[in-house]
């Protein structure tokens, strides 16, 4: 079968979203590919609530990412039986979890987001696996979808997959892993290379809580290896995995996590039970929910033991087994430690058993762009006069899986070249998540929801301007202005006030 688009995104994540709102926005037929049941990776398949800045809430990101947030809280008003109370907020965190402001159920999200793009065609369960590629230009993709192949020709693609899987089909150049210092200047970087340093990936799980109940799981068949295992960090971890003490991200000194899901709010602190709970039961009607719902992503799930980047088909099978094998284990060792009322809760995942339908990916494959982002400029706040878009984040760096423990320090709010969504040859792909010209160390700052949002966003708009422009993204560089004020029309902020205080946007907080 053989089809042709203006546009087609590989990925159908919170980027690939953005990019496709963004080009139908604008007139141009739109094809998104996505490997899962669900559109919005991170946000939704993934099962992470959105991490975001201080300010959020005023500024700092897209006008459609901000529909996208109103829409979560306006569903909930109009589909749940909220308390007086909770249907007065009008900042409603669902959730009340303390890591974001709009802690939600992930098929919220989904259901928003299938309406928002519900003109864009999305084959689903579908992957490319080959690319036709002459020269500098790829002319047109093979998709795997429902048993058959699709050849898809388009104007412009778009990757927006978890691991940049589109980059190493088209033989665009790409990074992965870590850059050494000499390369980049970085103070943070590693004296060495090594294409294999990566952040952890994790399995995230969501779970309710029944006091005098029994709910404990057989034991998993790999939970004598995962009650062993101490991560081999430098510098070191402080204990076994499976526990609640880990290293703090910020000073290395051992963290003792509490988790209560006893505790009442006001009385006592609940530490991870509450850190990223999607439902606060009573911002609802008395017995809508039996339990508050607690999403786990925390340290002890980071699967460090393999790199999807590099790894063969075989082995990424075998890493994804494991690290659910370890969230499994991780669920079991709480039952065991005193929490036997915990319960697998799938609902808000749109998965059996409890766990999120695909896992939460931190780092990518990276495209050799004409601008590279570094530490440096994140840490000197650097003024990008093609600026495309906005984001905050401190560069938070999970353990990885060349044996670094974590890499978290301050940043500046930022903004986002366009230098860096080009790249160094391909004429005709564009990069629109984690795989844009960052470093493994600002990929930290950069993964982030609202960022990956403004980056697909951007990318849409990018291939949009140069459509009807008879021009291309090389060239755009030298129309800039013509280019902003476009990005300006559609709701894309270009740059910071200046009179911002940097540690009221850090919003990333750590369990007590």
């Amino acid at each position: 079968m053989e089809t042709s688009t203006d546009i087609l995104i590989a990925g159908g994540g919170l980027g690939g979203c953005a990019a496709a709102l963004a080009a139908t926005r604008h007139g141009l037929r739109t094809v998104i590919i996505e490997e899962n049941p669900w559109i919005g990776g991170q946000l939704t398949s993934q099962g992470v609530p959105p991490d975001e800045h201080g300010w959020i809430e005023q500024l700092g990101c897209t006008a459609s990412y901000r529909r996208l947030r109103n829409a979560i809280r306006h569903y909930y008003r109009t589909h749940y039986p909220l308390s007086p109370q909770a249907l007065a907020a009008p900042f409603l965190n669902p959730g009340n979890g303390w890591v974001s402001p709009l802690c939600h159920e992930p098929k919220v999200a989904h259901a928003v987001l299938e309406s928002m793009l519900s003109g864009v065609e999305i084959l689903r369960p579908a992957r490319v696996t080959s690319a036709a590629v002459n020269g500098d230009r790829i002319e047109a993709v093979t998709v795997a979808h429902q048993g058959r192949q699709h050849h898809i020709r388009a104007r412009y693609f778009i990757d927006a997959t978890e691991l940049g899987d589109l980059l190493p089909l088209a033989a665009v150049e790409h990074v992965t892993g870590a850059e050494s210092r000499a390369e980049t200047g970085e103070p943070s970087a590693p004296l060495q290379p090594n294409p294999r340093n990566v952040q952890a990936f994790s399995w995230c799980f969501a779970m309710t809580h029944h006091p005098g109940e029994d709910h404990r799981i057989p034991k998993p068949p790999n939970y004598d290896f995962w009650a062993s295992y101490t991560p081999n960090l430098t510098p070191p971890w402080p204990s076994r995995l499976l526990s609640l003490t880990t290293p703090h991200p910020r000073t290395m000194e051992p963290l003792h996590y509490r988790f209560d899901p006893l505790a009442e709010d006001g009385k006592a602190f609940s530490g991870l039970w509450t850190y990223r709970r999607l439902i606060d039961r009573s911002n609802f009607a008395p017995g809508h929910f039996q339990s508050d719902i607690c999403l786990v992503n925390w340290p002890m799930i980071d699967y460090l033991e393999g790199d999807l980047c590099s790894a063969t088909p075989e082995q990424a099978s075998h890493y994804l087994a494991q690290s659910k094998q370890l969230s499994l284990s991780m669920f079991y060792w709480l039952q065991q430690n005193g929490w036997p009322g915990l319960k697998l809760c799938g609902d808000p995942l749109g998965a059996a058993g409890g766990f999120a339908q695909a896992p939460y990916i931190r780092e990518s494959r990276r495209i050799r762009a004409q601008r590279t982002i570094r530490e440096q400029d994140v840490l000197a706040n650097t003024a990008f006069p093609d600026s495309v878009g906005i984001g905050s984040y401190r560069i938070d760096l999970h353990p990885s899986t060349a044996g670094d423990n974590y890499i978290d320090v301050p940043s500046q709010p930022f903004q986002i070249p366009l230098g860096a969504l080009l790249p160094v040859r391909m004429r005709h792909l564009l990069p629109a998540c984690k795989n844009i010209g960052t470093t493994h160390i600002t990929n930290g700052c950069y993964r982030l929801h609202p960022v990956e949002w403004n980056i697909g966003e951007a990318a849409g708009l990018l291939a949009a301007y140069s459509i009807r422009h008879s021009t291309e993204p090389f060239a755009v560089p030298a129309r800039i202005e013509d280019f902003q004020q476009l990005l300006r029309n559609d709701g894309v902020e270009l740059a910071w006030p200046p009179d911002l205080d940097p540690n009221e946007g850090d919003a990333h907080k750590h369990a007590r």
